[in-house]
């Protein structure tokens, strides 16, 4: 599944917050950093974590240009 940067994802787990399962990407590399837009915690996964639990991207960030 192709991501970039400042998409919004849905995981296939929804956070303990109980807001959202929707994350915006707000940094990659080695290790993908994710902010939750429910509560807007902040959560680091390795590439391949973040992988495993992704489950769909719902908006891709270049689509609203």
């Amino acid at each position: 599944m192709e991501y970039h940067l400042h998409d919004i994802v849905e995981m296939k787990k929804q956070h303990p917050c109980k807001k959202s399962t929707q994350w915006e990407i707000v940094r990659m590399g080695a290790d993908i950093k994710v902010k939750c837009l429910g509560c807007g915690a902040v959560i680091m996964f390795s590439r391949h974590d973040f992988e495993k639990r992704l489950k769909k991207v719902v908006q891709s960030a270049d689509s609203g240009e």
